[in-house]
């Protein structure tokens, strides 16, 4: 298969995660070396069995909390929970992989003089006073909080990579994610996409936090993987951190009418009180990536959600 780079040995942590798993497909499709890494505590094998067969896609079952030792060239860390439901259910592992296991990666970079790139979140922004959210904005986060072991750990695993990068030259990337939709997305991961869509499709009650009015940005996974191949192919000085999102801002009642009106469902809207720390506006000011990569989204809301919910209908038709 021809390439505009040299085959490399690329390592993805969190790799048959969903967002993970859509990396390890676009770069397997580059012809590159993949060893997916994923301890399965919410990855699936079912979102990278399509590359099982590959000659150059390798899964190898660990948790990064502990030290790995291989061969590679590049390491794309996404390894985390991100999902509420999922990063509060056992919070100290949750911050555990956001410090132990970039510790861990970077050590493993430092040792094989490899790139790593750091998948970090809009949550390292927690409750913004400034909107949109810049790059050079440091954030209102409370670090005792619910969602601190998420917050809080990736906010000290920036830290990390930031202080190897000083401290030892290491060649980082560092982006920050907003919120991420698509197919793969768990079923019962608790985000509100997929929330949304799987209550419209089994025509139960589509439940709001607080009255819907807080806003939030939706990224297509495809557009956040070109973001993410792009910035790790910049030149060493470019290190981030930088923004991967989608700027158009909806609110959550404008999601979960876009969905009934997608789904054709007869739910209804009702509303639970909003969560303790829950951001009340989040949208990414992208200027630069747009500036260095070129890079904006280009697949839309409705688009998007017509893609994620033929995927959920299928999820849900062979459950």
């Amino acid at each position: 298969m021809p390439m505009s780079d040299p085959c490399k040995r690329i390592l993805v942590t969190g790799g048959a995660g969903f967002l993970g798993s859509h990396l390890c497909e676009r770069l397997a499709a580059g012809g590159h070396e993949i060893l997916c890494v994923d301890n399965f505590y919410t990855g699936r094998r079912a979102n990278i069995a399509h590359l099982l067969d590959l000659r150059n896609f390798e899964l190898l079952r660990h948790d990064i909390t502990f030290p790995l030792y291989v061969e590679v060239d590049e390491i794309y860390n996404f390894a985390c929970p991100a999902a509420p439901i999922h990063y509060q259910f056992d919070p100290v592992a949750t911050t555990k992989v956001s410090v132990h296991g970039s510790i861990n990666m970077l050590g493993l970079a430092k040792r094989m003089k490899a790139k790593i790139f750091q998948a970090s979140t809009s949550e390292v922004y927690g409750d913004p006073q400034v909107h949109p959210q810049p790059e050079d904005y440091w954030g209102h986060v409370n670090p005792i909080g619910p969602r601190s072991c998420y917050d809080e750990g990736k906010r000290c695993a920036e830290t990390l990579f930031f202080d190897y990068h000083r401290q030892h030259g290491l060649r980082i990337k560092v982006a920050r994610f907003f919120n991420t939709f698509g197919p793969r997305m768990h079923v019962s991961d608790g985000r509100v996409v997929s929330n949304f869509i799987v209550q419209a499709l089994k025509g139960e009650e589509i439940t709001l936090y607080g009255d819907g009015s807080q806003t939030r940005s939706f990224c297509f996974v495809d557009d956040l993987v070109d973001g993410c191949v792009r910035l790790m192919g910049t030149d060493d000085r470019i290190t981030g951190p930088m923004n991967l999102g989608n700027p158009a801002e909806f609110t959550i009642r404008e999601l979960a009418e876009r969905v009934i009106d997608l789904t054709g469902t007869k739910s209804k809207l009702v509303f639970r009180p909003l969560p303790a720390d829950d951001p009340k506006q989040r949208r990414p000011d992208i200027s630069l990536a747009r500036r260095v990569l070129g890079w904006e989204p280009t697949v839309n809301l409705d688009e998007g959600l017509k893609k994620t919910v033929a995927y959920f209908e299928e999820i849900l038709r062979t459950a």
